[in-house]
């Protein structure tokens, strides 16, 4: 069984006992809900939210948070001598799915 949820402006595929790496989540450290599922599917059955599936929500267990690795920012315009260099680090959320 699978499903297809939305967090932070992203959508994520995810199966049970998946860990996944979605953007900050404010938290107590527990169960985390996520109740906009868009998709749930299990073998050849599909059903599909417009645009969330009523009643459904999958259900997941705080691991850690971390940060990614970074990314670079380079700002260059031509001829000007204008550069800038910034780094971004985004703050990371690591999510086990327990149940669907």
């Amino acid at each position: 069984m699978f499903a297809v949820i939305e967090t932070g402006g992203k959508q994520y595929r995810v199966e049970k006992g998946l860990k996944v790496k979605i953007e900050k989540l404010a938290h107590d450290g527990g169960k985390i809900v996520f109740d906009k599922v868009l998709l749930r599917g299990k073998g050849n059955e599909v059903e599909i939210g417009a645009p969330f599936i009523k009643g459904a929500h999958v259900e997941g267990k705080f691991l850690e948070e971390k940060r990614d690795r970074k990314k670079i920012v380079f700002r260059y315009h031509s001829k000007t001598r204008y550069r800038k260099k910034k780094g971004h680090r985004q703050t990371l959320t690591l999510v086990e799915i327990v149940k669907i």
